[in-house]
């Protein structure tokens, strides 16, 4: 089979799969606020027909940086997207929690940047930062570029 004709298999996320040719957003449960509202951190995969390169992209790793939330929004929407081969995966809004409240920090007062690797029993943002790498982190040995825009 030609590399122009195969199709390349789902792109698997989370408990979700993304068939090929396809896009689809992801939500990773992150927590849950104090009135019991979940928060997520909503990853978008665009999962071209062909294979290629997986590209990654992310914003607002600082809730009070919201430049590259709207260039995230804006490659969304672009309409080459359609045609596309291999995989794109954005996250225009990693830290949820500082965007919602404009600040830097998450409510714990950690800046995220600075807690990676992470761990599931830490702090909130140890446990973001944990979540971050296990789903997404595990995809950086095939990502072939990756963006994070500030």
């Amino acid at each position: 089979m030609s590399e122009r004709s195969a199709k390349q298999p789902p792109f698997e996320i989370g408990e979700q799969k993304v068939a090929s040719g396809s896009r689809q957003t992801v939500n990773l449960p992150v927590s849950v606020l104090s009135d019991h509202t979940p928060v997520s951190m909503s990853v978008h995969v665009v999962h071209g027909r062909h294979p290629g390169p997986t590209v990654f992209v992310s914003a607002a790793v600082h809730g009070d940086e919201v430049i590259g939330v709207e260039i995230v929004r804006r490659l969304l929407r672009t309409t080459g997207l359609k045609n596309m081969k291999g995989t794109l995966l954005t996250i225009p809004i990693v830290n949820t929690f500082g965007f919602m409240n404009h600040s830097r920090y998450l409510p714990d007062r950690r800046d995220l940047n600075r807690s990676f690797p992470g761990s599931p029993t830490g702090s909130l943002a140890s446990r973001l930062a944990h979540i971050f790498m296990e789903q997404i982190g595990l995809y950086f040995h095939c990502v072939e570029a990756l963006v994070i825009v500030i």
